[in-house]
């Protein structure tokens, strides 16, 4: 019997290691385990473990159509998990596992770990299915990993044209003990936030993949920018969890695109996905990315002066900035955030509040349902300027002109913060010069943005000057 162990990977088409167990003639088991204590150590969101519950009842019921059976078991850790599985393996006679690879360091270690508990019981085949490249599959001319965006992608694209999207066939029957099987019932112990909002069903995630690229796609490149405006994908949860794979995405694209070269919309929403693989490449070559330090080495210089006060603030959108406070509203409520504003409020955090990004990497990891390690802590860096190929450190957003830009008329802001619907739009950005602003119940700006500014090129600047 052969096991295909399923992590971030909750699908069936196209899932690489599914399609590699199922030969037609050797019968195939699916696993899935919970591991409370490492998620809670990852600081996985509620909700995201809401989605990913919600899931695999899905999952099961299209694993049952091919004739699998889904096992599942709740261990505490990594390292608890497989010794179940060396008793599974050991109970159902597997001497092949199936497994798509993570790059993170905990999860190579968990594969690692598995195969060395296997030597001699039985094989383990694992695949790269998380990128369409594998890491290591983008070298520079010198046969180095890229540390400029730009460069990667122009080589990946070169690389991948039009991709194949895979579906499993069915497998032989078999059966295993009841007890090992994911019930109706299975509920993780790890605590879950209501997800119903996102949809798990697998054909509602390709409807709206597939209205995506034929309908917003070719907007995406002039609207992405405008958080009022229902212009981006929402794929990022599926993609976190693995319910839609990336290959799946660029299909969908180049297969809307009628054999012609792509839209620059549908081009530039390419690009996302490609800034998604240059991260997973990354935390693969430089691991220590996932061990909470910067990936330029003059960031341990940096001194972060800021008050523990005001990152409540922030948390709580309370910072007296309408775009920032409506961003993180959006955030606490939905456990999304559109993608500037992400920016916006991770700029605000570590160069107007002079706060550790390592704060607002794991509160986003905490609250969003989208939370991927390698893009989040990729994104933090970025707007930090410790990152690779990471904004200049002189670059500091500020959240009254990104506000003006991106939200003129305040419509987004007054979607989340009621309190300032009265405003006028002269003012919606900076409520507090408008003459009515003792009226409204809405802070004043916990710091001056100008202020601030000067004080985060001086800290900046010192941090590479001791280095």
């Amino acid at each position: 019997m052969r096991l295909v162990l399923f992590n971030r990977d909750l699908r069936v088409i196209d899932n690489t290691a599914l399609v590699e167990a199922i030969d037609g003639h050797t019968p195939v088991v699916a696993a899935f385990v919970a591991t409370p204590k490492q998620w809670e150590r990852h600081f996985l969101s509620p909700i995201q473990a809401d989605l990913i519950q919600r899931r695999l009842h899905v999952l099961k019921g299209e694993l049952e159509q091919l004739n699998v059976p889904f096992i599942y078991h709740e261990a505490r850790d990594y390292a608890d998990a497989n010794q179940w599985l060396v008793t599974v393996a050991q109970q159902l006679g597997i001497n092949k596992v199936f497994v798509n690879r993570d790059y993170e360091v905990n999860e190579a270690w968990r594969l690692q770990q598995l195969a060395k508990l296997g030597e001699g019981k039985w094989s383990v085949e694992s695949f790269d299915d998380k990128c369409i490249l594998r890491p290591g599959a983008v070298l520079n001319q010198k046969g180095e990993y890229f540390k400029v965006f730009t460069p990667f992608k122009r080589s990946w694209q070169k690389m991948v044209g039009n991709v194949a999207v895979r579906k499993p066939q069915v497998s032989v029957q078999v059966s295993v003990p009841s007890g090992l099987l994911f019930e109706k019932d299975s509920k993780f112990s790890f605590p879950t936030r209501d997800s119903s909002k996102w949809s798990v069903s697998s054909d509602d995630i390709i409807h709206q993949l597939r209205a995506f690229s034929a309908e917003k796609a070719t907007r995406y490149q002039a609207e992405r920018d405008f958080p009022a405006l229902d212009s981006t994908s929402m794929m990022s949860p599926y993609l976190a969890i693995g319910a839609v794979s990336a290959r799946q995405c660029v299909a969908r694209l180049y297969y809307d695109s009628l054999n012609a070269p792509l839209s620059l919309g549908a081009e530039t929403w390419l690009s996302e996905l490609i800034w998604r693989e240059f991260y997973q490449h990354l935390i693969y070559f430089e691991p220590k990315l996932c061990k909470h330090r910067g990936y330029l080495a003059w960031e341990r210089h940096l001194n972060w002066v800021g008050q523990r006060d005001h990152f409540e603030k922030w948390c709580e959108a309370r910072t007296g900035y309408p775009i920032v406070d409506a961003a993180m509203r959006q955030l606490n409520s939905t456990g999304w955030m559109h993608n500037r504003l992400r920016m916006v409020v991770a700029s605000f955090l570590t160069k107007d509040l002079h706060l550790d990004w390592r704060l607002g990497e794991q509160y986003f990891m905490s609250q969003l349902i989208d939370g991927d390690f390698a893009a989040n802590n990729g994104g933090w860096q970025w707007c930090a300027s410790t990152g690779c190929d990471g904004q200049p450190y002189f670059r500091i957003f500020n959240p009254i002109s990104q506000g003006e830009k991106f939200d003129s008329n305040g419509e987004f802001i007054r979607s989340w913060i009621p309190e300032l619907k009265s405003v006028p739009n002269k003012f919606i950005h900076k409520p507090w010069l408008w003459n009515e602003f003792d009226n409204l119940d809405y802070p004043e700006p916990m710091v001056d943005h100008k202020t601030q500014r000067e004080i985060t090129l001086a800290l900046y600047k010192d941090a590479k000057d001791q280095h």
